[in-house]
């Protein structure tokens, strides 16, 4: 019996093999593991890195966000790529780059080779990221894509923490260098499953590529995330923050407006008229955004307020991670009962109930008690809502633009991780610095602005007679932030909710309809932009 087939109008191969299947999406979720793994696995070793290379907390955190701004910004147009050039040969070599990089890493003497490194491993990175899920789009067929695409989204999701509590466990036991360890083994074991499961597809691109478009991108990404990543310690006006910013939003400004003129566009914006498209990224990109918030602040106030090891910390946040990873799975066969846009509402309804929980509950002698209801309601509710939203996204593109579709899904996630940890963590620490003002009356002024920095700086100082109402007000005070920049998280989230509720993809209770109604819905959206004079051959062509 045949293990491929192909759709009809489709050049990428369907497999109809089940255990082929399942050893492509182990193949790729293995490979999913090892790039996110790699984004916060070395945040858990930042005081050794500054000892091993003589170096600063501001060339640690170069070291740390090479990697993240490299993969950011090369998301699009190596996904692309791999729609043009075959996303088979595109993930191996990814994957050996990767690999490379990361075994370079390791074993790194100086601070500029450890640059070089993570600079090659976030090219790497961007070669596989969005080949793992362009390649469960173009290999599953239609009854199957959702199951696979929600076991995708589990990876990307929890997979973060899981890679961060293991790099802790091997900081902790034996030295930093072993952190490598991990996406090493995880390349060489996607490698070997991925050669002989994953079958070679690439999609007929006619045109040229589209170098203005990648160039304006790569500007546009790299000065947004850099901005974003600086302004919480820089602030936004500083001219290291601002100059970036700026030339960001005139490179997105010449970048729309190029796509929308020439005929063979990297990302088509016309396509973000379609439902599924403007409400599945708008939903990843705030969703992720307060997650990356929540962890920032999780991570001071089991460290600092409560006193646990960076490894405990790390263990604390699990039980928002697995159910992370359990509702993906489980959504599919919700949104298959109750609809796509069902299931979407009802994993941000959750979502949203689970942070205000964290905001209302929370308190320094309530400790862990007092945060886990909030996070194990907002791992359901969030695990939930980004399978939907991750197939809304892959659906909305034409099969010949399935990396960039899939990169977009990957780049949306980014954006809104470092949004939500500037925006977020902006608010907190006003907060904070607001509410410890009234509670260090009596305290001398050196050792009150020291306690005025931040949480970490109240506890680290010794104040004498004053330590136990410095400690304390520390403490109430950070609570204080957290709830101001949890309830403004809440409130985002409320307007997303609303958001998806009249924009969200159209409710159909069954995947075959679901598909049918989506590819109807943009057929329709076609005609008119046809009609008006806006839609370009290529969109035609896709339906």
């Amino acid at each position: 019996m045949a293990s491929t087939r192909t759709d009809a109008g489709a050049a990428a191969p369907v497999i109809d093999d089940p255990r082929r299947r399942r050893a492509i999406l182990w193949a790729v979720c293995i490979a999913l593991m090892a790039v996110v793994a790699s984004v916060s696995g070395l945040n858990v070793a930042q005081p050794q890195l500054a000892t091993t290379f003589d170096a600063s907390q501001g060339q640690v955190l170069w070291i740390i966000n090479t990697y993240t701004l490299t993969l950011a910004a090369f998301l699009l147009p190596l996904g692309a790529l791999g729609d043009r050039l075959g996303r088979k040969p595109v993930f191996n070599i990814g994957l050996i780059i990767f690999g490379v990089a990361n075994v370079a890493a390791a074993a790194t003497p100086v601070m500029e080779v450890m640059l070089a490194a993570r600079l090659l491993s976030g090219i790497g990175a961007a070669m596989i990221m969005p080949v793992t899920l362009s390649v469960i789009t173009s290999s599953f067929p239609d009854k199957e894509r959702s199951k696979a695409i929600g076991m995708w989204t589990a990876v990307a999701g929890g997979g973060g923490l899981l890679g961060m509590y293991l790099s802790a466990l091997l900081v902790d036991v034996t030295s930093w260098r072993w952190l490598f360890a991990l996406p090493i083994v995880l390349t060489i074991a996607a490698l070997l499953i991925g050669a002989r499961a994953i079958a070679n597809s690439r999609e007929h691109a006619p045109g040229r590529f589209d170098a203005l478009g990648t160039l304006t991108s790569i500007v546009a990404t790299v000065g947004v995330t850099f901005a974003l990543h600086e302004a919480p310690s820089l602030g936004w006006t500083d001219p290291i923050v601002l100059i970036p910013l700026i030339a960001a939003v005139l490179a997105t400004i010449a970048f729309i407006t190029w796509e929308l003129r020439t005929p063979f566009p990297l990302l088509d914006i016309r396509y973000f008229r379609t439902r599924g498209l403007s409400s599945g990224t708008t939903l990843l990109l705030v969703l992720f955004g307060v997650q990356g918030g929540v962890s920032l602040v999780l991570y001071p106030f089991f460290q600092v307020v409560l006193g646990w090891s960076g490894l405990l910390s790390t263990l604390g946040l699990m039980p928002m991670a697995l159910l992370m990873m359990f509702a993906s799975g489980l959504a599919p066969h919700v949104a298959a009962r109750l609809g796509v846009r069902a299931c979407m509402v009802t994993g941000l309804t959750i979502a949203t109930t689970g942070l205000a929980l964290m905001a209302g509950l929370v308190s320094a002698e309530g400790g862990y008690l007092s945060v886990l209801p909030g996070l194990t309601a907002m791992g359901l509710g969030a695990g939930l809502a980004m399978t939907p939203s991750t197939e809304a996204i892959t659906s909305s593109l034409p099969r010949e633009q399935q990396g960039v579709a899939s990169a977009l899904n990957d780049l949306t996630r980014e954006l809104g991780a470092a949004l939500g940890i500037a925006l977020l963590g902006g608010l907190l620490v006003a907060g904070y610095q607001n509410a410890i003002a009234s509670r260090l009356t009596g305290v001398p002024e050196d050792l009150a602005a020291t306690a005025r920095e931040g949480i970490a700086n109240a506890n680290s100082q010794n104040a004498g007679t004053h330590t136990e109402q410095i400690l304390t007000a520390a403490n109430e005070a950070f609570v204080a932030g957290w709830q101001q920049a949890m309830w403004v998280g809440v409130a985002v989230m409320t307007v997303l909710l609303i958001f998806i509720l009249y924009r969200g993809p159209k409710n159909t209770p069954t995947r075959y309809v679901e598909s049918t109604e989506a590819q109807s819905e943009a057929t329709t959206e076609t005609l008119t932009m046809q009609h008006e004079g806006q839609c370009p051959e290529s969109l035609i062509r896709s339906q």
